[in-house]
């Protein structure tokens, strides 16, 4: 899926979530079994192709919708969902559109997606389910039981994966301190944070699918990634002038992020990633971080100085063997920046040397 398409599938499925006007009007549709096409934004490409019916351009509401799915033929929104502008109109795509729907109701929402750019609901009277056609995507929706169900999994999943997470962060930290580093160290912490990543998106789906029915997901979620932040791009800035391809930030991110589920569970595919050879004994090749990541875990320590420091020393390894005068030499570290910097940095050092030996 694009991501244009996944971003206005995000949008639609919160606008049809639990708690809204238009999910309650959808369920008296259903129960109601009369079937509705529903165009979520109107414009004049909607209108080219539109035929009959009614332009009644009144207040939206989830029963005069109801009233109004009664009659044959689609009922056309306006985009922001606040007022509905026609009703029993026939619509009339391109019949070119490629559809891979086998109902008429279906084929017609599929192919108006595609051509006007709109999401498309269908409500099926017969099978009693709800379509979403967002562009070349299809989405059928669920009860909030069912998702419930699947996202109470995928929280399970994270959380085991997180406190892999935790484990191997911990250990990296340690290693840096040590200046111990090998490419599999980071590779494997790379790997766990792009895992959790992509456990949280898909529970951030469906907390949007679930819309008021999943508020304590949304409270459980934040619990467990809240303090992630950015982790995963200051590993890859510590580490990515390490590498031979010279790759930038963002596209080791990119690479990172569309490697296949099966790939991302080798070390050598994280590691090939970031730009790292991974032939022979590569994977165990000494490597040095610059300091990013350890240095945000200072409290009150704004981004620009972490930048100016690394920039200063260089590398972690330098700037825990800076003294006092040496971080002052540094443009925007005063006194007190630099004793938070060299009373954070061995707090860092002391804990995480000691949650790997004791």
């Amino acid at each position: 899926m694009e991501r244009s398409d996944e971003r206005l599938l995000s949008e639609t499925l919160a606008a049809v979530a639990p708690g809204t006007e238009l999910r309650d009007a959808l369920e008296r549709i259903l129960r109601g079994r009369t079937g509705a096409l529903i165009v979520l934004g109107h414009d004049k490409v909607v209108e080219g192709i539109s035929t009959g019916g009614f332009p009644i351009d009144i207040e939206f509401s989830a029963t005069r919708l109801r009233e109004l799915a009664k009659m044959d033929g689609a009922i056309v929104l306006d985009r922001d969902i606040t007022r509905i502008m026609h009703a029993a109109t026939q619509l009339v795509p391109d019949p070119s559109i490629e559809t891979r729907e086998s109902g008429t109701r279906h084929r017609t929402a599929e192919r108006v997606a595609k051509q006007t750019g709109f999401p498309v609901v269908s409500v099926s009277q017969s099978m009693q389910i709800v379509a979403l056609y967002v562009g070349n995507t299809r989405h059928v929706l669920e009860g909030s039981n069912a998702i419930l169900s699947r996202s109470a999994q995928a929280l399970q999943t994270l959380e085991r994966y997180k406190s892999r997470l935790d484990e191997v962060t911990g250990t990296l930290s340690a290693l840096e301190i040590e200046d111990l580093v090998t490419v599999r160290d980071v590779a494997n912490v790379l790997q766990r944070l792009e895992m959790v990543r992509r456990i949280s998106a898909e529970i951030d789906q469906y907390v949007v699918e679930l819309g008021t029915d999943g508020r304590l997901m949304s409270l459980q979620l934040e619990e467990l990634v809240g303090g992630l932040g950015n982790d995963r791009e200051l590993v890859i800035r510590d580490y990515i002038e390490s590498t031979r391809e010279h790759l930038t930030v963002a596209q080791a991110m990119e690479r990172l992020s569309t490697l296949s589920s099966t790939d991302l569970l080798d070390s050598a595919a994280g590691a090939r990633a970031m730009g790292f050879p991974v032939m022979g004994e590569a994977l165990d090749a000494s490597i040095s971080p610059h300091g990013y990541r350890l240095l945000t875990k200072v409290p009150r320590l704004p981004g620009a100085i972490v930048d100016r420091l690394v920039d200063h020393f260089g590398t972690l390894q330098k700037l825990l063997a800076a003294n006092f005068d040496d971080l002052t030499a540094v443009e925007g570290v005063g006194e007190s920046r630099a004793r938070a910097v060299r009373e954070g940095l061995s707090r860092l050092a002391e804990s995480s040397i000691l949650e790997r030996y004791v």
